[in-house]
């Protein structure tokens, strides 16, 4: 049983990948969150618990002088725990992009990939570098993880979203990132590893967003052979949870009985659902080009005995 522990728990990535975990029978999860680098002793004991450590946490919004001494504390108390004890668990660390770009946040993500290649080296442990573009997914903090949580919260909830700057990105749902940092654990893999998105700009985000939400008010569901496509509309919906996520559906009442569409897809196909009155016959036509699938309940039959 490999023992895995993930910094940084709480957080977007961290939250994914304890959930992906969850469902592997040959790993358990060691969970790190901010208390345990607020405690030595926590802090030890979890690092001599690890065989492979993913180091997730970090600070990316706030003050730039904050965020980049948040960031280099934190490597540098993970690694001198694992001095300390002389432990040499195999450290994933998440870096990104910005390491290519002149911010504090970027130049901290550059320097700490650099000291944990000075540790590696000294330790004879395996580092991985994984250079992540921007994530996103289900349980992202709006106005803090990407222009996606942001976004997909704000149009769930009503509100008009803002672009304040139209540039290209390159987007990655954070379960994609799970796979890979579960395939670089199984196989050991070190080194640098770029993961690339899907390029989008952040208005064609927004778009997109934004008629994912007029078609589900309308229970309808887009089309989602596209993997971005699925992964940024259960994105979407995931923000409609609690207030917005139960809606409700027209009746269409006559004579005849009670008819109510429950959801259609744009890539083909519906589901209502229908009662009829006995003695009643509805349909009187048939279809050429169309599969349909009937699911019969009788009334009587569904009395308790």
């Amino acid at each position: 049983m490999k023992k895995i522990g993930i910094t940084g728990i709480e957080g977007l990535i961290g939250w994914h990948l304890h959930a992906f975990l969850h469902g592997q029978k040959t790993v358990s999860v060691v969970r790190a969150n901010r208390s345990t680098f607020t405690d030595h002793a926590k802090l030890c004991d979890f690092v001599k618990s690890c065989d492979v450590i993913v180091h997730l946490a970090g600070m990316n919004r706030g003050d730039e002088n904050e965020v980049f001494a948040t960031n280099i504390k934190l490597t540098d108390d993970l690694i001198a725990a694992c001095e300390r004890f002389e432990c040499r668990p195999h450290i994933i660390f998440s870096s990104s992009t910005h390491i290519h770009r002149d911010t504090l946040y970027g130049k901290s993500k550059k320097l700490c990939t650099e000291k944990f290649l000075k540790w590696s080296e000294r330790s004879g442990a395996l580092f991985t570098n994984m250079i992540l573009p921007n994530v996103f997914g289900e349980g992202g903090r709006p106005f803090y993880n990407s222009a996606v949580s942001t976004f997909c919260f704000q149009v769930a909830h009503g509100q008009e979203p803002k672009i304040i700057n139209d540039i290209t990105t390159e987007q990655i749902h954070a379960q994609q990132v799970v796979r890979e940092l579960y395939d670089i654990i199984n196989n050991s893999k070190c080194g640098e590893i770029v993961l690339g998105g899907v390029p989008i700009t952040v208005g064609e985000l927004l778009i997109k967003i934004k008629d994912f939400n007029a078609l589900y008010q309308q229970h309808i569901i887009p089309d989602l052979r596209e993997k971005f496509e699925l992964y940024l509309f259960n994105t979407y919906r995931s923000y409609l949870y609690p207030s917005k996520s139960l809606m409700s559906v027209t009746l269409h009442t006559d004579n005849r009985g009670t008819l109510f569409e429950a959801v259609k897809s744009l890539n083909g196909g519906q589901t209502f659902v229908s009662t009829t009155k006995p003695g009643i016959t509805r349909g009187n036509h048939y279809h050429t080009k169309k599969t349909r699938t009937f699911f019969l309940f009788y009334a009587d039959r569904l009395k308790s005995k």
